[in-house]
């Protein structure tokens, strides 16, 4: 392979692993149309994910609660926001509302506090 050559495919190569690496980069591991919980911030620790609204969490993850990511489906008519809930039943305070693919590594006012989720349309 002559000079010119090889240098375009350095170049090609140098310039293609930085694109690459941050296409396939996720903060968060949450599947696809689901509402995912850890209870770490950072997305670390146990985590616990959800296709649909959940009145009552489990209580690996009931009020404790450190990191969130919204990765639910998004298209007109489907609520894509989710809100959670300080309570058992979506009552009390919302303690927290993500956007459609949002992600919250950490939030001091909702850390530990959620028991409920529910889909919505907005916050």
């Amino acid at each position: 392979m002559n000079k010119p050559a090889l240098l375009a495919a350095a170049l090609l190569l140098a310039v293609g692993t930085p694109l690459a690496t941050a296409a396939t980069a996720s903060a968060a591991d949450c599947p696809s149309g689901h509402f995912c919980a850890w209870e770490n911030a950072d997305f670390q620790g146990q985590r616990t994910n959800w296709h649909g609204d959940d009145g009552w969490w489990e209580s690996n993850i009931a009020d404790a609660d450190s990191s969130w990511a919204n990765h639910g489906i998004v298209g007109p008519g489907i609520p894509a926001h989710v809100q959670v809930f300080e309570n058992a039943g979506q009552r009390g305070d919302m303690t927290l509302c993500l956007a459609p693919g949002q992600e919250v590594t950490y939030n001091g006012v909702a850390n530990d506090r959620g028991d409920s989720h529910r889909w919505a349309m907005s916050c």
